[in-house]
């Protein structure tokens, strides 16, 4: 899987989701008022990133058809790439069985969804590098 941004050349539309209020009862809301949202790219299923939303935010994100989150640092609504232009646009949207966790299926534009410059947010993996277990690997047999 590529860490690249798509190079399209017109820009995603916003494609609303609608969602009946029986599936929106059905959303757990930690003793914030918040339900972890996790998005995923639509065509290389990597996993972009993790925020949160309350009840209006996921309102506002199926009738938008683009990622909107509540920002707890700053306590505030923001629309993933108002600012930075690295916009979400929703593909497809569901909860999981305890209803505690989103699942947005979107269409990343621009250079991806991290606030550092990367693709994905999720690019320190745990443990060693390849570079490491290569020079370690090196120093056994020598």
């Amino acid at each position: 899987m590529s860490d690249a941004p798509r190079t399209e050349a017109a820009s995603p539309t916003a494609t609303p989701i609608a969602a009946i209020d029986a599936q929106l009862a059905e959303v757990t809301y930690n003793s914030d008022g918040l339900v972890a949202a996790i998005v995923q790219d639509v065509e290389t299923h990597q996993v972009l990133m993790m925020a949160w939303m309350n009840a209006d935010t996921l309102r506002m994100s199926l009738e938008q058809g683009r990622t909107v989150f509540w920002s707890r640092s700053r306590q505030e609504v923001w629309r993933k790439g108002d600012t930075s232009g690295d916009r979400q646009f929703i593909r497809q949207a569901s909860y999981d069985c305890d209803g505690d966790t989103l699942l947005f299926i979107v269409e990343q534009e621009g250079g991806g969804a991290c606030h550092t410059g990367n693709y994905s947010c999720f690019f320190r993996p745990f443990g060693a590098s390849s570079d490491e277990v290569d020079a370690s690997t090196d120093a056994e047999v020598a």
